[in-house]
């Protein structure tokens, strides 16, 4: 026999056969589990094709989403002498019935939003308000996460979930500490802080100071809400954004030459030395910087280092569907969320692209992608697709299909859900009803799973959960993108860059 190993996935639990090819005629023996040892109880035996193939078939039904092992050991088997031990393990697939009882869809994306939101609102931090990086982090608190989170609020109040008068004490809690305690860097914010003391928490040995990335991601929050709460009773909300927001030294960071840089601190100054340059998640940070009213940045800064003199253009076609920008298939999905949180794309044009057109195709590209599934992970589907970045089994990373994990992140497709609406709600009903009783609790999603390792994530990561809030309702009612795109700064930076709506 040719000694096997391997592993496969979504093996049925009835009428399951397993193949050993010898290299000559076996002998059946009368009692199989002297010589086959298998972790899913009896096995009864034949020939296959001819008698030097053995045909084993577990007795009974196997238990879904298990793990099983088969296994025949070196020595005397069957009236030969094996050399090497052969070992074939499966897992059976997940049980396909529905976990909850079946909602309208309208009902079910406002579930959805519901249970997410409460990350933010239910586990944010005691004392600041802002959201926690993820479950477990206590004192540390993220800042492109609590941007995210921030712009919930709105939806929590038109959906009913919280008063506005709650969320107006929530906002005065948070404002007080980003324009308080709060440690800054030449305006900009440090990727994570203590949400008790304010100060920073390094991202890194060399990343202590100011993220101008995440402070964008944070300062589009609060400008989106700024749009919304527009009361005469919620005048010291707007002012404390406005006075944040003009405090940020967006042309600092471009050390006086034509990019922005993502880090400054002051132990390590330029050292982490990454120019912000799309395509990636950065397009919000230009937007802001061009937009600022105190420190802004020029065109020419967007166009050398953003845009690249043109170098972001892709143009290749991907499944079928033409790519605009940025790298093959795509990148990672919250390419097409983090800038758009706010930002509207629809109808949003420049020298480089159509911004729907792009976001649209990304999605569309990434769906297809698991839908082919050329790397025959398990579980990948019209109907269970989604690769971002996201924690994967034993570690983080940024799933695309050019890095391909076998990890479905429920972010990917739910906050997609502006930009192909079907393939989202098909894959939010997966995910709750196939899934939930693994990816469901008490946040909303977790974060990721690996059926290839039979791997459901334990977590929650606030930079994940907040897209799948604001994206959905932005898919609904446009609500934050027309909260952020009537202000008036950002429709400044907008025309200085070149964009047209």
């Amino acid at each position: 026999m040719v000694p096997v190993s391997g592993s496969l996935a979504e093996v049925p639990v009835e009428g399951v056969e397993i193949s050993f090819e010898f290299t000559r005629e076996i002998i059946l023996p009368d009692n199989i589990s002297a010589d086959v040892s298998f972790s899913g109880g009896a096995l009864s035996a034949s020939y296959g094709k001819d008698k030097s193939v053995l045909v084993l078939r577990p007795e009974g039904k196997l238990s879904h989403f298990t793990k099983y092992s088969i296994s025949i050991g070196a020595g005397e088997h069957f009236g030969v002498n094996l050399l090497e031990s052969s070992r074939v393990e499966f897992t059976t697939a997940y049980n396909p019935a529905d976990k909850f009882e079946r909602l309208p869809d309208e009902e079910l994306l406002t579930l959805v939003q519901r249970q997410t939101f409460k990350y933010f609102w239910d586990y944010a931090h005691p004392l600041c308000g802002l959201a926690r990086e993820r479950l477990g982090s206590e004192n540390t608190v993220a800042i492109g996460g609590s941007g995210f989170g921030i712009m919930g609020i709105p939806v929590a109040v038109e959906r009913g979930f919280i008063s506005r008068e709650q969320a107006v004490e929530r906002m005065r809690k948070i404002l007080g500490f980003l324009g308080g305690k709060a440690q800054r860097f030449h305006g900009a914010y440090p990727h994570w802080i203590d949400g008790g003391s304010g100060a920073v928490i390094p991202f890194s040995a060399k990343d202590n100071g100011g993220d101008l990335v995440e402070t964008a991601f944070l300062i589009q929050g609060l400008l989106a809400v700024a749009g919304y709460f527009d009361r005469p009773e919620e005048a010291d909300i707007r002012s404390a954004i406005d006075a944040i927001w003009r405090d940020v030294e967006w042309d600092w960071y471009t050390r006086g030459g034509k990019s922005l840089y993502w880090h400054w601190s002051p132990s390590q100054e330029w050292a982490m030395n990454m120019s912000i340059s799309g395509w990636n998640e950065g397009l919000i940070v230009y937007v802001l910087a061009a937009s600022s009213p105190t420190h802004p940045v020029s065109k020419d800064v967007y166009e050398q280092g953003w845009a690249r003199g043109g170098g972001i253009r892709n143009g290749r076609k991907f499944y079928g569907v033409t790519l605009p920008l940025g790298s093959d298939y795509g990148g990672p999905m919250f390419f097409a969320h983090y800038s758009f949180m706010g930002l509207d794309p629809r109808g949003l044009k420049d020298a480089y692209a159509s911004y729907w057109e792009q976001n649209t195709a990304h999605a569309r590209i990434n769906f297809e992608y698991c839908r082919a599934n050329p790397k025959a992970h398990a579980g990948y589907s019209d109907v269970c697709w989604g690769l971002t970045a996201s924690d994967i089994p034993g570690g983080y990373s940024a799933s695309s299909p050019t890095n391909d994990k076998g990890v479905i992140a429920p972010t990917a497709a739910l906050a997609s859900y502006p930009y192909v609406p079907e393939e989202s709600l098909a894959a939010m009903r997966t995910f709750y009803y196939m899934y939930g009783d693994r990816m469901w609790g008490e946040y909303g999603f977790f974060d990721a799973m690996c059926l290839d390792k039979a791997w459901f994530a334990p977590s929650y990561i606030a930079i994940d959960q907040g897209p799948i809030v604001v994206m959905i309702e932005n898919g609904r009612t446009g609500l934050l993108w027309d909260c952020f795109m009537k202000h008036p700064d950002v429709l400044k930076g907008l025309k200085i860059l070149g964009f047209s709506r």
